[in-house]
């Protein structure tokens, strides 16, 4: 394992889950301090997944993509089993939370692959 490339993922992971955060805060609703915790620790584990991954594809990029996409589908899933919001369904808030984890899988991995060169 690559430490450099694990502290870089995490820390943008970590980064991300802010920006997700600060999305979801955005909307009419209160996000509660659980669901804000939720969201910022599910995209540092997309981060921290990606540094730690020795899973090989063909391409950084998809390694990014893949890694967001599985580590999403948790926080996806559940996120249909809260309550109606008029601003979203059930099946937008997994697709959403499914699309986003795949493209801050891929930034992650964009920036600690290419920027910094912490290569797998």
């Amino acid at each position: 394992m690559k430490t450099k490339r694990l502290i870089i993922a995490t820390i943008l992971g970590v980064v991300f889950g802010f920006v997700c955060y600060g999305f979801a805060a955005s909307g009419q609703n209160e996000i509660s301090i659980a669901l804000a915790l939720s969201i910022i620790t599910s995209r540092t584990l997309i981060g921290v997944a990606i540094g730690i991954s020795r899973f090989s594809c063909r391409h950084w990029s998809l390694h990014g993509i893949v890694i967001g996409l599985v580590f999403s589908l948790p926080t996806g899933i559940s996120a249909t089993l809260g309550s109606v919001d008029p601003e979203f369904s059930h099946t937008m808030m997994l697709v959403s939370t499914i699309v986003m984890g795949m493209i801050y899988g891929f930034l992650i991995e964009l920036i600690t692959t290419v920027v910094f060169k912490a290569r797998q």
